[in-house]
């Protein structure tokens, strides 16, 4: 579905991003393990490369600064003659990130939103730029189900874990920039949507996982390839008429 479509993918050195990237090379796309962790980048890359031969590169980006974003567009427009997509799915933020509403200070706040929020908003300006330029193109912001709903404070009572305060405001942002750009870009052959996952499995306490579950409609927290699906259908031609859209994947728990 995706033969020969150059995709960069940020933070795919992550959980999400790494099965982002395998997707993008197992549908014969070229994908552009981008992230901010060298070592990591290079790892995954090599890792997605030895099963999907010629479908994997590692890219050292940081999307909070313009010169790095820059310079991989200009190295890969230099080494392909395009790029056909990005995927904006890298978690930047600070030590502080995930207190307690009362425990996030003004600052911490802010530097949160700025390093997730406006890198996407980076990535997505510089990328759609070219993207105008060639005539064709396409990004997908990955949001979340708690940029659309308010959050269930109660399955995280009794656990160690909460909802940031930071995430849903950057989220919520997410969706709205995605319909922004996409409005701005429509009429320059470029496409924007974002992908709303529900919570990804990732060592969570029991107590949390069967409380998230009863609002599910049976499997609860997804598996990373169980978003994967979602993405490939907006990567590829299949979607090539939807954009400005919030695509949700969640069993069924922001119903």
């Amino acid at each position: 579905m995706l033969k020969d479509k150059v995709v960069v993918v940020t933070g795919a050195a992550g959980r999400l991003g790494r099965a982002f990237a395998e997707c993008i090379a197992a549908n014969g796309g070229v994908a552009v393990v981008a992230d901010i962790d060298a070592k990591a980048t290079l790892r995954v890359a090599e890792e997605v490369a030895a099963v999907h031969a010629g479908c994997a590169e590692p890219a050292v980006l940081d999307i909070t600064d313009q010169a790095s974003v820059s310079a991989l567009i200009a190295r890969l427009q230099q080494r392909h003659g395009r790029i056909d997509a990005l995927v904006n799915s890298a978690y930047p933020r600070n030590r502080n990130y995930g207190r307690k509403l009362e425990d996030v200070s003004y600052a911490d706040f802010c530097e949160n939103v700025g390093m997730h929020l406006g890198g996407y908003f980076l990535a997505s300006q510089q990328f759609g730029l070219q993207f105008r330029k060639q005539g064709e193109g396409n990004i997908v912001n990955v949001a979340s189900i708690y940029g659309s709903i308010a959050p269930r404070f109660a399955i995280y009572e009794g656990t160690p874990m909460t909802m940031p305060v930071e995430y849903a405001a950057i989220k919520a942002a997410v969706i709205h920039l995605t319909r922004y750009f996409a409005q701005y870009l429509k009429s320059d052959g470029v496409r924007v949507n974002s992908l709303s996952p529900g919570g990804i499995l990732d060592g969570q306490p029991e107590r949390f996982l069967s409380r998230y579950r009863a609002h599910c409609a049976g499997k609860g927290m997804l598996d990373t390839g169980d978003v994967s699906g979602a993405l490939l259908f907006l990567l590829s031609d299949e979607s090539k008429f939807v954009t400005g859209q919030n695509l949700v994947v969640d069993d069924g728990f922001s119903l």
